[in-house]
């Protein structure tokens, strides 16, 4: 149904980016610290909603140029994988400068229904959608005899599905988590430099496998 290999590649990437310290992982932790673990529970099932929900609207979204034009998909995909080859470089640059511990901090405005706030804040991301929709089609096998859209489909549902329990350890225990960053810093580039060369190797990979 799905090529092994490619289902552990997906696996092994999606936790790197779940665990790796970021704006939504700093946003998360900033809810926990800030008004409990509630919050930080509703933070994250916001982020997998809209997960899901920038899923759908990628398959949907790729899934309308696979039929209209062969080529456009295939551009679309080139595109992505480039896209991803840029996100690993910038991030193993970015690694390579002096560490810098998250800042967890809330703005003034305050929102009645954290839920709904994290899960808008995640769908009307630009990046976030980018990123799905690059991401996401470099994991799909065409030579497989199940269909190129449910393939995406399963992908992009699984990446909510094993992002959602790095996040519920990240509210369970947010003082420890920020704590060791705060000590450890160097991991932290260590992090941010693996996933990006994994991005890199995924980009070209397909770049290459194309021409």
């Amino acid at each position: 149904m799905i090529n092994f290999e490619s289902l552990l590649s997906f696996i092994t990437l999606s936790f790197l980016l779940a665990v790796s310290p970021g704006p939504s992982n700093a946003f998360l932790m900033a809810q926990t610290f800030a008004k409990g673990k509630d919050a930080g529970m509703q933070t994250a099932f916001g982020f997998a909603t809209a997960g899901v929900i920038h899923t759908i609207l990628a398959v949907a979204g790729l899934s309308v140029i696979l039929k209209t034009s062969q080529v456009a998909y295939q551009t679309v995909l080139i595109i992505g994988a480039l896209y991803l080859v840029y996100l690993g470089v910038t991030s193993i640059i970015d690694s390579l400068r002096k560490p810098e511990v998250i800042h967890c901090e809330l703005t003034n405005k305050k929102e009645k229904n954290i839920f709904v706030q994290a899960m808008l804040t995640e769908i009307f991301n630009p990046k976030v959608a980018l990123f799905f929709l690059a991401f996401i089609p470099q994991f799909a096998d065409g030579s497989l005899s199940t269909p190129v859209w449910l393939q995406l489909l399963i992908f992009g549902l699984l990446y909510p599905i094993l992002a959602f329990p790095i996040d519920v350890l990240y509210v369970k225990s947010g003082n420890k988590i920020a704590g060791y960053f705060k000590h450890h810093p160097s991991a932290q580039q260590w992090i941010d430099r693996i996933a990006g060369s994994i991005f890199v190797v995924l980009g070209l990979r397909l770049v290459f496998e194309v021409f």
